[in-house]
């Protein structure tokens, strides 16, 4: 017995080794767009106007992740930005997604401190686009930014709506991440039927709502997407664990569950484009 188990470890060994040794190269390759390069195309970037939250009474904007994460994405991918806002003119970060903020919430984020040093990404924040100045024609995808601000700021806007649909179907990429997506609950097709008819998506989920609520002791939101978007007919409301980058692609519509996933959502949509 104990010959034939020696001989079986000896074998086991032998095998991996052997395949350890014998194994093929691992390799990965992605485009990176280089310094003078001549741009692919140009992205549309939306984001919430400052606001007020009527829950907590918290100046509220956009999510600051939610913009950079997908703004690399894109750019090293080749393709220039324009940012639009739901008025124009100047916008606001909401406080807790800034990583130089006291609160230390989002001081990991390295990406965004990154983009903060730059002169020009500043001052694009000072100066966006009004929605109603937008052409769709120009743009090769449309990718709205989440937030705070949205559930006010997105919330029954026909205008964004409509620019949104515009580009889905013209069959160009039309994404949107975290509470951006409460967009989706509303927006209808130029037929009158809603956009995420027979369609999956992804928004922010009811258990990252009480987490947040739990974490500042009040509840934040006027409503929830998913409990909104379980309500729906004919759609599928998909998410993943709590804060997991989770991304979701059917069709020309991109999805994204909240600030950790927009990322994820603009390699979809990067990947939708280079088809």
């Amino acid at each position: 017995m104990k010959l034939i188990l020696h001989t079986l470890f000896v074998l086991i060994l032998f095998s991996f080794a052997f395949c350890i040794g014998n194994h093929s190269p691992v390799e990965t390759k992605s485009y990176v767009h280089f310094h003078g390069a001549p741009n692919k195309g140009k992205i549309l970037m939306v984001l919430s106007s400052p606001s007020i939250s009527k829950q907590t009474g918290w100046p509220i904007g956009f999510w600051a992740a939610e913009l950079t994460h997908p703004m690399r994405v894109f750019q090293e991918a080749g393709y220039s930005i324009d940012l639009a806002s739901t008025q124009g003119g100047k916008v606001e970060m909401d406080s807790y997604s800034n990583p130089t903020d006291p609160s230390g919430y989002s001081s990991h984020d390295v990406i965004s401190l990154g983009y903060l040093q730059k002169k020009e990404f500043m001052q694009s924040l000072l100066n966006t686009k009004k929605l109603s100045d937008v052409k769709e024609n120009e743009y090769d995808a449309i990718f709205l930014v989440g937030g705070q601000g949205p559930m006010y700021t997105y919330k029954g806007n026909d205008s964004l709506q409509k620019l949104f649909v515009s580009f889905y179907e013209n069959n160009k990429p039309a994404a949107a991440v975290c509470h951006s997506t409460t967009i989706l609950l509303e927006t209808k097709k130029s037929n009158g039927e809603l956009l995420v008819t027979g369609k999956t998506w992804t928004g922010f989920a009811d258990a990252e709502e009480d987490f947040a609520d739990k974490a500042v002791g009040q509840k934040i939101q006027p409503y929830r997407i998913e409990t909104e978007a379980k309500k729906l007919q004919n759609t599928t409301f998909k998410v993943a664990e709590p804060f997991s980058s989770y991304a979701i692609r059917d069709g020309y519509l991109i999805t994204g569950q909240q600030q950790n996933s927009g990322e994820a959502a603009a390699k979809l949509l990067v990947q939708t484009l280079n088809k």
